[in-house]
């Protein structure tokens, strides 16, 4: 199996930017499986990459690159004797180090394995105050890579794009740096897929951290199912776009300089409706998704940002979706699936309390 391992800080844009490249690989004959990795026990992107008819497989409920450890080495050796993919795509969460992926992986005994090189993808309009925000963090992320990615071009200033190129390539000088627009699958895109196909290089280990104690993150997921829902998608826009905003507003009266990702996705009969806000001072983004007939409608939110206190979140969250919900005379239940792990605050060289995690499986033929 070759492994495609690519980070970047939450909302940096890795989902589209996945979700390109492997239908770009699929296309071209190769077996090809994606694994997603969400903070929260709520999976989103899972949902949206499964529609590409590439087998997807989602780990919930803590980081790959260290409290999921064991989940992940299952959910490989699964996908090797069911599947058997010529390339595996990983995307970590958005507070993982993906040179640490690579090292666990190349501990779990497979045969024939290689590596692209390690990618990590940047957000030109969030890259200064991420720095300010969480510095060693970012750093360690940044110095990992082989390339680094500078995405969203399209929507950045020429400036701040170049002030960003000059201040990575003074962090990590060995890596290649590419400037593109996921979105667009521009032509500096496409070089990234050519970048991918050569080997990448194994870098020194260096000593294993853990990555949500030093991302001072914190993350909520909640989960609603809707019995009396009248949104169309128009509405669901609407909708999404409202609570996004009134939980971004909120959050800055705490942190004015948060950065992260609030993720929203509203379930309807004939689409989703997905949109997310990735700092304080973004404006939420948001989407329509044709989607398979669902018979149940349903709301789900994930969200992992900077320096807010985990009770303060959760009192946001669920107060602007409760009170919005109710505006629109919508009849829900809400279960919340998260739960506080042990293992969150564990050292990494103690892997013998890991359990495994909730798992998502997505296949082409369901």
């Amino acid at each position: 199996m070759k492994f495609i391992i690519i980070g970047g800080f939450l909302g940096s844009g890795k989902t589209t930017t996945i979700l390109k490249i492997s239908r770009q690989i699929s296309n071209a004959g190769k077996r090809t499986a994606i694994i997603v990795n969400e903070i929260g026990e709520i999976g989103l992107d899972g949902d949206i990459l499964a529609a590409s008819d590439i087998v997807t497989e989602e780990l919930t409920s803590g980081c790959i690159c260290c409290t999921l450890r064991i989940s992940m080495q299952y959910t490989l050796q699964t996908l090797e004797e069911e599947f058997r993919p010529d390339i595996v795509i990983i995307e970590p969460t958005g507070i993982a180090f993906p040179g640490q992926i690579r090292e666990e992986i190349e501990t779990m005994g497979f045969s024939e394995l290689s590596f692209s090189p390690v990618v990590t993808l940047v957000d030109p309009g969030r890259f200064g105050t991420e720095a300010k925000e969480i510095p060693r963090f970012i750093e360690t992320q940044i110095r990992e890579a082989e390339i680094l990615c500078i995405n969203k071009t399209d929507i950045t200033a020429t400036e701040l794009i170049l002030s960003t190129e000059k201040m990575l390539h003074e962090m990590n000088p060995e890596a290649r740096i590419l400037k593109f627009s996921a979105k667009h699958g521009d032509e500096q895109f496409e070089k990234l897929l050519t970048h991918l196909a050569v080997p990448g290089l194994k870098k020194p280990p260096e000593e294993m951290k853990n990555s949500i104690e030093l991302s001072e993150v914190s993350a909520y997921s909640v989960f609603y199912i809707l019995s009396s829902c009248a949104l169309n998608p128009e509405k669901g826009v609407c909708f999404i776009e409202e609570s996004l905003r009134t939980i971004q507003e909120r959050v800055r009266e705490i942190n004015p300089e948060f950065v992260g990702h609030v993720k929203l996705s509203l379930k309807l009969p004939e689409s989703t409706v997905k949109g997310s806000v990735t700092s304080s001072k973004e404006l939420p983004q948001v989407e329509i998704i044709p989607d398979r007939k669902s018979e149940k409608a349903e709301l789900r939110l994930l969200s992992a940002i900077t320096k807010v206190p985990k009770n303060k979140l959760i009192e946001i969250i669920e107060s602007v979706l409760g009170e919005n919900l109710r505006k629109s005379e919508i009849t829900f239940e809400k279960e919340v699936l998260e739960h506080e792990s042990e293992n969150d605050t564990e050292d990494h060289s103690k892997h013998g309390k890991e359990q495994i995690c909730r798992l998502n499986i997505y296949r082409k033929d369901e």
